[in-house]
C-alpha cells in the first residue's frame, strides 16, 4: 500500500479543506456575478442568470444567516405577499407590457428574485469579510468601467451601429434606458471619493473616477445628476462627522473643495464641446415638457394617489399604465400600486429601517466602514430619487440594501467583540 495513502484520505476528509474551497469558489462566483451586472439591456441578463448559480455558491460554503436579518426578511416577505395578492388583479393578463416587454407574472417573479438577492447580499458581508468586499469593489468599478466605454463608443461613434448604445443622444451603453445607466456608476464613484479622502491621492483611482464621471454627465439624466450630489455630499458630512482628529477634518473640507473645484473645470471642459453644451443646457432646465400636463409625470402622480386610496389590494403590474396610458415614475407610488398597501407600507418601511440603520453605523469606525459609508451615502440619494423615477426593479438597489443591512451586522459583531476584549482586559 502507498504510503501517502492515509494522508491522503485524511486531507481529502478533512472539513476545512471543503470549506475552503467552497469559500473560494463562492467568491469567484461572487466576482463574475457583480462584473456581470453591467449587461441590463436584455432579460433575464447574464447576471440574473449567475445570480442563481451564487445562491448555489452560498448554500454550498454554507454561509449562516444572522437573526438580526430577521427584519430585513420580514419586510421582504411581507413586501412580495402584498405584490402576490395584487397579481390577482392582472395574473390572466397574457398581453406583453409594450415598454418593458413583460407580463405581470413575469414581472412579479423578478421583484421575488430581487427580494431574495438582497437578503442574499446581506448575508454575504454580515461577517465583514474584507477579501470579499475587495472583490465586490474590483468587480463593481471594472463593471462601470466596461458599461462607460460602451457609452463613450455610442457617443462619439467609434464603431459602426454604435447609436444602439444610445437612446436620444444620450448614453444608456448596456442598459435599456440612460436614467439606470446613471445610477449604477455612482456607488463606485462615491467609494473611490470616500477612499481619495480619507485614504489620500491615487492617480489611477482619480483617472477612473474622471473617466466615470464623465459617462455620468454624457447620461444627460437629471436624476443622477442630483443622486450624484446628495450622495456625494452625504458622505463626505459622515465621513467628516466620523473623524474625531481636527487635523483629518482640515483634511476632509480641502480635499473636498479642491475635489469640486477640479469637478467643475472637468464639466466646463466637457460643455465646450458645442453638442454636449446644447444637450446639457436643455437637460439642465428643471421641467420637461414630458413633465406636465394630464398625460405628463406630475399629471399622472396625482391620478395615481386617487388610485392608490381607491385600490387597497392595488393594481398589480403594469395596471395603472394601462388604464392611464403611462408609469407615474415614482417608486414609493409604485410600491402601493403594484404591491397593494400591505406591500406598499411594507416597502416604504424598508426604506426608512434602512435609511436609520446606516446613519447609525455608518459612523463607527470599522475596517470596512469606507464601503459602509459609500453603499449608505449612495442609498440615500437613490431613495430621493424614487421620487421622480421607479427603482423597484434596479438590480443595484437591491445590492446596495444588502450590503447595508449585512454591514451594519458586522458593525454589531465587531462592536460586541470590541467590548468584550475591553471587558477581559479591564479584569486582568
Amino acid at each position: 500500500m502507498d504510503a501517502r495513502g492515509p494522508a491522503m484520505a485524511q486531507a481529502r476528509g478533512h472539513p476545512g479543506s471543503s470549506a475552503v474551497l467552497a469559500e473560494r469558489l463562492l467568491n469567484l462566483v461572487l466576482f463574475v456575478t457583480v462584473l456581470l451586472s453591467c449587461i441590463a439591456v436584455i432579460e433575464p441578463s447574464p447576471h440574473d442568470l449567475m445570480m442563481f448559480v451564487l445562491l448555489i455558491a452560498c448554500v454550498a460554503a454554507r454561509l449562516p444567516f444572522d437573526r438580526r436579518l430577521a427584519p430585513l426578511l420580514i419586510l421582504t416577505v411581507v413586501w412580495l405577499v402584498g405584490g402576490a395578492m395584487s397579481l390577482l388583479e392582472v395574473a390572466t393578463t397574457e398581453e406583453l407590457h409594450p415598454v418593458l416587454n413583460q407580463n405581470p407574472i413575469q414581472y412579479f417573479g423578478t421583484s421575488v428574485y430581487l427580494g431574495v438577492a438582497a437578503i442574499m447580499f446581506a448575508v454575504l458581508f454580515s461577517s465583514g469579510d474584507l477579501i470579499r468586499l475587495k472583490l465586490l469593489r474590483r468587480a463593481y468599478i471594472l463593471a462601470a468601467v466596461l458599461a462607460t466605454v460602451a457609452g463613450y463608443i455610442g457617443y462619439f461613434h467609434l464603431l459602426p451601429g454604435s447609436d444602439i448604445l444610445l437612446s436620444d443622444d444620450r448614453i444608456r451603453a448596456t442598459f435599456k434606458d440612460p436614467n439606470v445607466y446613471g445610477p449604477f456608476l455612482i456607488f463606485p464613484i462615491v467609494l473611490l471619493i470616500v477612499e481619495f479622502l480619507g485614504r489620500g491621492f491615487r492617480i489611477v483611482d482619480v483617472m477612473v473616477m474622471a473617466f466615470l464621471l464623465g459617462g455620468l454627465l454624457l447620461g444627460f439624466s437629471r436624476g443622477s445628476w442630483i443622486h450624484f450630489g446628495v450622495s456625494a455630499v452625504v458622505a463626505i458630512a459622515i465621513l467628516f462627522a466620523a473623524t474625531s482628529s481636527p487635523r483629518m477634518r482640515m483634511r476632509i473640507v480641502f480635499l473636498s473643495v479642491a475635489t469640486a473645484i477640479a469637478l467643475a473645470i472637468f464639466v466646463i471642459a466637457l460643455t465646450s464641446i458645442d453638442s454636449i453644451h446644447a444637450m446639457f443646457l436643455e437637460r439642465a432646465k428643471a421641467i420637461q415638457p414630458y413633465d406636465v400636463g394630464t398625460a405628463g409625470r406630475f399629471g399622472l402622480q396625482q391620478q395615481a394617489l386617487t388610485s392608490i386610496l381607491e385600490n387597497p389590494n392595488g393594481m398589480g403590474p403594469f395596471g395603472f399604465a394601462n388604464i392611464f396610458g403611462g408609469q407615474q415614475h415614482n417608486v414609493y407610488m409604485q410600491a402601493y400600486l403594484v404591491y397593494g398597501w400591505i406591500g406598499g407600507a411594507a416597502y416604504l418601511t424598508m426604506v426608512v429601517a434602512t435609511l436609520l440603520l446606516g446613519l447609525r453605523t455608518a459612523r463607527q469606525p470599522t475596517p470596512w466602514q469606507p464601503y459602509l459609508i459609500a453603499a449608505y451615502a449612495t442609498f440615500v440619494g437613490e431613495a430621493g430619487e424614487g421620487i421622480i423615477i421607479d427603482t423597484d426593479h434596479w438590480r443595484h438597489f437591491f445590492l446596495l440594501l444588502g450590503l447595508i443591512w449585512g454591514l451594519s451586522v458586522a458593525n454589531m459583531k465587531y462592536r460586541r467583540a470590541d467590548i468584550r476584549t475591553q471587558t477581559v482586559a479591564t479584569a486582568y
